[in-house]
């Protein structure tokens, strides 16, 4: 692709959102609103200028090293935080490329709730997941990774932060893995990605379980959806861009860009479940996208969307669900389905159309 007659210009001025000393700590210090912390009043104070000093110099990445010789720019620093994920990444794309082993289904329970958060109870998401998760495990040859989503609303410090859109600005300016997180100037830290990255290149087959919320995925499952952007053609080596430039972005996307598929060949999966509306939109939407990042659909039997309790009272959907034996061996069938279709792909069957040049690359 040729480089237009001008560059294009780089759009700015939404203004700023640096804020105040005062403000600042103000807003640092809410987290140890909890009296007990009254005690250590000056370690916090402490703490509070440290953590300022942090922030108003933009301090994103304060431990890196040098690129090294794998990247274009071997003297370019990098975050040792970022270099770790994408050593791990490396060490599951290696076993999941082997031939031998157990065949990895990463099944995603994608409810926030849990009993033991506001709700009080467990989501029948949760109990569809597990019952897949013992199902396929017992048929033999295969190892089930289950991450279950309602960790984000029930575990302390768990997070997915959200993506910042970066391959807006230009495809190379989205690095694989993502490059954004940790910010420790801006107390964004804890990103669960870091961990849940290597998890999806681990597997052969990826089983999504959820719910419908208002027509849409819930939260915590668009979270990282929005997350895994990088892998649909994500750059990566952030020493192209020199970490977030830009021009360079641009200018290298400009060049032609070959938008890489770190995910594809890789199996699904989708079940979705609601009371009264939206299953059928959410199953279409869900299978798009992971079509759109060259994942290969099991099948027909392994894209379920059902409702379960249909327009009956929520408080009695758990005894909805016991009675629908129908839909559970549907969701059976599910993984039968998705269980025989990685079994052809680690024989070496590649899926009808695999392997043609796109014309027309994103």
């Amino acid at each position: 692709m040729k480089l237009p007659w001008q560059k294009p210009k780089l759009r700015t001025g939404q203004g700023s959102t640096m804020l105040s000393r005062d403000e600042f700590e103000r807003r640092w210090k809410q987290q140890f609103y909890d009296p007990a912390f009254e005690k250590a009043q000056s370690e916090t104070d402490l703490l509070a200028g440290i953590a300022w000093e942090a922030y108003n110099d933009h301090r994103k990445s304060p431990r890196t090293r040098k690129a090294g010789p794998e990247f274009a720019d071997p003297e370019h620093e990098l975050a040792i935080e970022w270099l770790e994920t994408r050593g791990q990444i490396r060490a599951a794309e290696k076993k999941q490329k082997k031939h031998d082993g157990d065949s990895q289904i990463l099944l995603v329970c994608a409810s926030p709730r849990t009993d033991e958060t506001c709700p009080s109870e467990m989501s029948k998401t949760f109990r569809i997941g597990k019952m897949l998760c013992e199902f396929i495990e017992q048929a033999g040859g295969f190892a089930v990774d289950f991450l279950d989503l309602s960790r984000l609303t029930s575990e302390y410090g768990r997070k997915i932060l959200p993506c910042k859109a970066c391959v807006s600005t230009a495809m190379p300016l989205c690095h694989w893995p993502c490059s954004c997180y940790p910010n420790h100037s801006m107390g964004q830290v804890h990103d669960w990605m870091n961990e849940i990255y290597p998890r999806w290149v681990a597997a052969h087959g990826i089983m999504m379980v959820t719910p419908v919320h208002w027509y849409q995925a819930p939260s915590v499952l668009k979270l990282m959806m929005d997350r895994l952007v990088c892998a649909d053609g994500g750059n990566p080596d952030p020493t192209t861009t020199h970490g977030k430039n830009p021009e360079e972005a641009k200018t290298l996307e400009l060049k032609g860009w070959n938008y890489p598929k770190h995910l594809a060949g890789r199996i699904f999966s989708v079940i979705v479940h609601g009371d009264a509306a939206g299953t059928g939109d959410l199953e279409s939407a869900l299978t798009n996208w992971l079509c759109d990042m060259e994942l290969v659909p099991a099948g027909i039997p392994a894209l379920l969307d059902r409702y379960i309790g249909y327009y009956e009272p929520y408080a009695t959907s758990h005894d909805a669900l016991d009675k629908d034996e129908a839909f559970m061996e549907e969701a059976r069938n599910a993984a039968r389905t998705l269980m025989e279709a990685v079994r052809e792909m680690r024989c070496g069957r590649r899926a009808i159309g695999e392997g043609i040049e796109e014309p027309r690359p994103k």
